[in-house]
């Protein structure tokens, strides 16, 4: 069920996506003009942003609530172990703008990405994923100092999965560069 609810908003944002870019590719068709930056409208993008919005919040929501049931901890360590979670979660939440950002380029550059953009893209993507694992590990050197290196494991463990199923569908439903 929790699955479910992931891929919900995840696949909202990426046929957006997909959406702006079918209708950039229809506007070059009709104007016969050679690709370039497809024009994005001031809905489309409000859509885009709405779309990561929402993103954001039903996946942070579904993380904490699955977090919660898998690290089983008491009323003592669960109230060390939250706010520490939620330090994290606003830190990721700023790292997850680069991804947001990045995916927003890459919907712009499309229908004309040179070489140097896509190395820039790729190159942008390995930073966005840098920055993450030094932040999970942050958080694992705190939440192993407060509650032991046995719930500090299990956490990293719960939220690397997480961000993987994330990832997962983020990545699969982006269209393929040069396609």
């Amino acid at each position: 069920m929790y699955k479910r609810l992931l891929w919900l908003p995840l696949l909202m944002l990426l046929l957006c996506c997909q959406s702006v870019l079918a209708q950039a590719k229809a506007h070059t068709k009709k104007s016969g003009l050679q690709p370039t930056e497809p024009p994005a409208t001031d809905v489309e993008k409000k859509n885009i942003q709405a779309y990561i919005e929402l993103l954001r919040t039903n996946v942070r929501d579904e993380k904490s609530q699955i977090m919660g049931e898998v690290m089983k901890l008491d009323v003592d360590d669960a109230a060390k172990f939250w706010p520490i979670y939620s330090d994290y979660n606003a830190e990721l939440a700023k790292v997850n703008n680069l991804r947001s950002d990045n995916i927003l380029e890459y919907a712009r550059a499309y229908l004309s990405l040179t070489d140097d953009k896509a190395d820039q893209l790729i190159k942008n993507a390995f930073d966005y994923q840098r920055q993450r694992a030094e932040l999970l590990g942050k958080y694992y050197e705190r939440v192993k100092q407060e509650l032991g290196g046995i719930t500090a494991a299990r956490f990293v463990q719960v939220e690397n999965q997480l961000l993987l199923i994330i990832d997962l569908q983020i990545a699969s439903s982006l269209p393929v560069v040069g396609q």
